[in-house]
């Protein structure tokens, strides 16, 4: 077996460690509604709604975000585009912490992981493709 040099196995584990945030955050937005996040009842159906769709919007990244793991050098479109809406949801949070004010450290957290961690797994996505399809075509594959 060759030895992997381009951390595609790190890559891949790191991608797992992450995807399971909205994966189990979306199962218990959707089982939970906004309750899930302290907030007093009743709340106005449409928040509920909203929510909900999030909720569910949310568990559906996450696994994508999984269907990237096996042979991650690859699935760079995939990569992106999730990468992108990640990235714009993070940029939607970082409007709300200046026109709304800081949310809970959690929320902080996800901020940092959708405007600093997940560009950072851009580039060592396409570093990981990049030397996969490097060695193919050494080999001849």
């Amino acid at each position: 077996m060759k030895q992997q040099t381009s951390g595609k196995t790190a890559l891949q584990v790191i991608v797992a460690v992450l995807a399971a945030t909205p994966v189990l955050v979306g199962l218990e937005g959707i089982l939970s509604g906004p309750e899930f996040l302290h907030v007093m009842t009743p709340w106005p159906v449409d928040l509920d709604s909203h929510f909900s769709f999030l909720s569910g919007f949310f568990l559906a990244v996450g696994i994508a975000w999984y269907s990237c793991i096996p042979d991650i050098e690859t699935k760079t479109e995939r990569f992106r585009l999730l990468a992108a809406c990640t990235f714009c949801g993070g940029l939607a949070r970082l409007l709300s912490l200046v026109t709304a004010g800081v949310p809970s450290m959690g929320h902080i957290a996800g901020l940092c992981v959708e405007l600093l961690a997940v560009p950072v797994l851009v580039w060592w996505q396409a570093r990981v493709a990049n030397k996969a399809a490097e060695n193919a075509r050494l080999t001849g594959a």
